[in-house]
């Protein structure tokens, strides 16, 4: 409860910024600044910040002057910091504030807060919840690319990251995914053999400040982790290691790689953004290795490259689960997703023997504002799946009443590779007549215009010859 009042309290500072027109997701950015010289100052890392360049030089600072000094702060953090994450946190830093006097009502509103009884593990989880805050306004724009954190912890604790093990995630974000791997590993196992054996983070993300965002919160919560600059369909991507487990739900969105050339080893460089991050997902496991990956419908039932790239997948892979996802758990509420779980597999190809699908999305609750998705709503998914992150355990299918069935992969070869598979009958009403506040009517006709481009950039996509690079 402590954390939540601390979340709340900071949150309520964002009012403060209204005057400087300034959005919750800049506000969150921001905080990363500020939060940071506090907690250093709390949890005693002070020492890895320049003299003269800490919380209380920051607090000791008239209100005359305050942000011209603040600026001159950050720029000297970018540069003299003995830590590469914080220098990297504080690069090419810019402010958001205009006013002296919102800045200084924000740092003494943060200087007033009582921090003494939270303990260094509670400093990364407050931060957590800002962003958390950050992606459940809709006007934000945040929630379509922040994945709630029920689902996260569901998808960690199926996968069951271990000890040792390079854990990867190539659309980053605020690095939620690598915070649940760690936050699960650590709870598994001792200190000791935590220290003796830690895994191995690596993430990539292509907005800058949400990578700020990202290296923010893994620094927070104890993660030494690697958060590449960049784009993890281009050359960008060559700093990562094979992995042995990758958690990720890349960006919505059309075609991929903007006006860079995709990486010559996608063999399939006319997909859109998810078919081509999917590609990368499973060439970038090690042989064993194991993913999870949320995306969009359209990659289980698109012809074409789609098509490709699923039976390129079910060859390398063993394409062993789909949880099919509530509608309206992201902020585009009328986007349908769903999980894949795979591990790249030992043989050459012909690596998926069944497919297992389980459909949590026929006649479930119209989940959104007021309706949160909480772990509970994965619990019988879970008992399903089993307790092998393979998807080995002893299964039972359901039949045709049930949320849980198998088809082989001849059933799936005979539907043209088509794995928009469902069976139950759906007598929930329509995702539209759910919407209830006029803010999640708006999300819901700006989710059906974005489909509706998206559809259309995908089939133009189709069409268009790649560019050829020129040596």
């Amino acid at each position: 409860m402590k954390n939540n009042n601390v979340i709340q309290k900071i949150w309520s500072l964002c009012h403060i910024l209204r005057g400087d027109g300034i959005s919750y997701h800049q506000y969150v950015s921001e905080l990363t600044y500020l939060l940071f010289l506090k907690i250093a100052e709390e949890n005693g890392i002070e020492h890895l910040l320049p003299s003269g360049s800490r919380w209380k030089d920051l607090v000791a600072q008239p209100k005359d002057g305050l942000l011209g000094f603040y600026q001159e702060m950050l720029t000297h953090l970018g540069t003299s910091a003995e830590s590469d994450t914080i220098q990297a946190i504080y690069a090419f830093p810019t402010t958001v504030f205009s006013h002296d006097e919102n800045l200084h009502a924000v740092i003494e509103g943060i200087n007033k807060l009582d921090w003494h009884d939270l303990s260094d593990d509670r400093f990364g989880q407050i931060y957590e919840g800002l962003i958390e805050k950050s992606a459940q306004d809709v006007r934000s724009g945040a929630g379509q690319f922040f994945t709630p954190r029920a689902l996260v912890h569901s998808i960690v604790r199926t996968m069951k990251p271990q000890l040792g093990e390079t854990i990867q995630d190539p659309a980053a974000g605020s690095g939620g995914f690598l915070i649940a791997a760690d936050r699960f590993i650590r709870s598994e196992n001792s200190k000791r053999a935590y220290a003796e054996n830690s895994p191995e983070y690596q993430g990539v993300e292509i907005e800058k400040n949400t990578r700020r965002i990202c290296l923010m919160n893994t620094f927070l919560n104890g993660l030494d982790a690697e958060v590449i600059f960049g784009d993890a369909l281009t050359d960008d991507a060559k700093g990562l290691l094979p992995a042995d487990v990758i958690l990720a739900n890349p960006p919505f969105g059309s075609k991929a790689g903007s006006r860079r050339s995709l990486r010559a080893d996608l063999p399939y460089h006319n997909a859109n953004k998810q078919l081509a991050f999917l590609q990368h997902i499973y060439l970038g496991l090690k042989l064993g290795g194991r993913a999870a990956v949320i995306l969009p419908d359209n990659v289980l039932f698109d012809d074409g490259v789609g098509k490709l790239v699923r039976h390129e997948l079910m060859n390398k892979c063993d394409l062993h689960t789909i949880l099919r996802l509530p509608t309206g758990i992201f902020s585009s509420a009328g986007v349908k997703t769903n999980v894949l779980f795979f591990s790249r597999g030992h043989k050459k190809k012909n690596n998926t023997d069944t497919v297992w699908f389980y459909d949590l999305r026929t006649n479930a609750p119209a989940f959104g504002k007021t309706t949160p998705l909480l772990d509970e709503h994965f619990s019988e998914f879970e008992k399903c799946y089993g307790g092998d992150p393979h998807g080995k355990s002893k299964r039972l299918d359901q039949g045709e009443t049930g949320r849980f069935r198998c088809y082989s992969r001849q059933e799936i070869a005979d539907r043209e590779d088509d794995l928009a598979i469902s069976w139950l009958r759906d007598e929930s009403d329509d995702i539209e007549n759910a919407a209830e506040t006029p803010e999640e009517i708006a999300a819901l006709i700006l989710s059906h215009l974005q489909s509706a481009m998206t559809e259309i950039d995908s089939v133009v996509g189709e069409f268009t010859e790649p560019v050829e690079d020129s040596e």
